[in-house]
């Protein structure tokens, strides 16, 4: 009678040990258990709502960047470090001295960006292509499309998707990528994809999130509204170097 009673409670436990593990691997890189359509903020743990149909979301997801070499004051955002420009993406040391252009976009400097974030109706997209703890106010994650590789690697294909997506398919917005400062690749390598893709007014923050500190301008922290572009209750006021 005893072993007729145990039987069916070990029986459950048995089939609760021959479940498969469901740990997906998405495109990114990065595992996820939950289906495409019910992904979770990192931060809250509530979904997303993002849609099925839409590219995997790597760039919503949190980065541990590599240590980072200052650039220093404001003022050194122009300093011409004697690089050549390129059209390839770089495939060295992502932390090491830039070019002061990039071919097919545009080096903007930080008073022209603070105006152009002034203007609601520019309607500019800013990518935080460095994954630090802060962030601009209202920057969205575009860390791994730093990745040196081909313009029709995967990546190339993912970041294409996803610029699409956040674009609406305008290629004409103003499009804002930056990283550290005047010693980081990243944002470089990231500009230079959406110019491949066909967009036409691609700006190059080469000063980055280093001179955006050194001028005193507010920053977001990254836990706060991850890949939406939203705003933040935790915006902080940087205080200027001198």
């Amino acid at each position: 009678m005893k072993l007729n009673l145990l039987a069916p409670a070990l029986a459950l436990t048995l089939a609760a040990f021959a479940q498969p593990s469901v740990h997906a691997q998405n495109s990114f890189g990065g595992g996820s258990n939950r289906q495409p359509n019910q992904q979770t903020n990192p931060s809250s743990n509530q979904p997303l709502n993002q849609r099925s149909d839409q590219a995997p979301s790597r760039y919503q997801q949190p980065y541990q960047s590599p240590p980072v070499q200052s650039g220093g004051r404001a003022s050194d955002e122009t300093k011409d470090h004697g690089v050549a420009a390129t059209s390839k993406l770089h495939t060295g040391e992502m932390h090491a001295p830039t070019p002061t252009s990039i071919p097919g976009g545009k080096l903007i400097t930080t008073p022209a960006l603070v105006e152009l974030l002034k203007n609601p109706g520019s309607g500019a997209l800013v990518f935080d292509v460095l994954g630090g703890p802060d962030r601009l106010p209202n920057a969205q994650s575009a860390v791994p499309a730093h990745q040196a590789g081909s313009f029709d690697d995967n990546t190339q294909r993912e970041f294409g998707q996803h610029l699409k997506q956040v674009t609406q398919g305008k290629q004409d917005i103003p499009m804002v990528f930056y990283c550290a400062s005047t010693m980081c690749w990243m944002s470089y390598n990231a500009a230079l994809r959406a110019v491949n893709m066909g967009y036409r007014n691609v700006l190059w923050y080469r000063g980055g999130l280093d001179s955006w500190k050194a001028a005193g301008q507010p920053l977001q922290s990254a836990r706060q509204g991850q890949g939406q572009g939203q705003g933040s209750s935790d915006t902080v006021q940087s205080e200027p170097r001198r």
